[in-house]
């Protein structure tokens, strides 16, 4: 794919860290070009990375391979329209704007193009996301590839095998870092409550997050195994577990990503 020109259309921090895990894993950074109508957005990228940047979103696609949608949903369906009469050379379209479908974006574009969706997360920022895919009908196996590799620099990738499970993923892993957020915030507090600073309640909630998960990670067991293991029988941590369970925090957090996934299919009826 290193021959492929890609332009990313809006140069906010998603659109800066796919282009950035991209040129970090040695694609070169004179076959990508951002269009953004915000001239400090774009000194930012060119700055940072070496890459093309313009205004003009029309000149931005007129010989792209790739063009990356990373705009707010509410402002696409006018991106699209704008940008139908310079996409007569079918570039593959990928789009990370949340709630929008595939019918939708082909309808506003007009050229039956190859067209994935992806709805990845803010971790992107730190090559550790997390990206779940699909890819209409038009779209052939080697431009596939390509948006793999492109959602790939900054993480891990699922592709699906419906368009209605982006909203699923959207619940686990779209939103999912917020959850994770909230939980350290609260044990954050927990822990000054109990006596910690909280410099050091901070320090050790983090750690522990990241520890926990490299742990899952790099575990040939599933998740509810290494629970069960550091939790052993009439100790500290089952207090805890038990606890939890009490308070069916299960159910809570199944009601929360169930909230969350209700949320996706009306965005995308607003919006679509």
């Amino acid at each position: 794919m290193s021959k492929a020109t890609l332009t990313f259309i809006g140069a906010g921090n998603m659109a800066s860290s796919i282009l950035g895990g991209l040129i970090a894993k040695g694609y070169p950074a004179n076959n990508i070009t951002a269009s953004d109508p915000y001239q400090e957005s774009l000194d930012k990228l060119a700055a940072a990375h070496g890459i093309s940047i313009t205004q003009d979103n029309a000149a931005a696609v007129s010989k792209a391979d790739v063009v990356v949608l990373a705009v707010k949903p509410q402002v696409l369906k006018q991106v699209c329209e704008d940008l139908q009469p310079h996409l007569s050379h079918q570039p593959l379209i990928i789009s990370i704007a949340a709630g929008i479908d595939i019918t939708s974006m082909d309808k506003w574009l007009g050229n039956k193009l190859a067209i994935v969706r992806c709805m990845p997360n803010t971790p992107a920022l730190v090559q550790t996301g997390a990206s779940g895919l699909f890819a209409n009908s038009q779209t052939t196996a080697e431009q596939k590839a390509n948006a793999d590799e492109i959602l790939r620099s900054v993480g891990i990738v699922q592709w699906l095998e419906s368009e209605s499970l982006i909203d699923p993923v959207t619940a686990v892993s779209g939103s999912g870092p917020a959850y994770y957020f909230l939980m350290m915030e609260a044990m954050i507090d927990a822990g000054v409550a109990q006596g910690l600073t909280r410099t050091a309640a901070t320090e050790l909630t983090l750690q522990t997050a990241l520890g926990a998960a490299k742990l899952a990670l790099d575990s040939d067991v599933d998740v509810s195994e290494l629970r069960r293991r550091v939790t052993s029988p009439n100790g500290t941590t089952e207090q805890a577990i038990l606890s939890f369970e009490a308070s069916d925090l299960r159910g809570t957090v199944s009601k929360a990503m169930q909230a969350c996934t209700d949320r996706s299919i009306a965005m995308a009826k607003e919006l679509g």
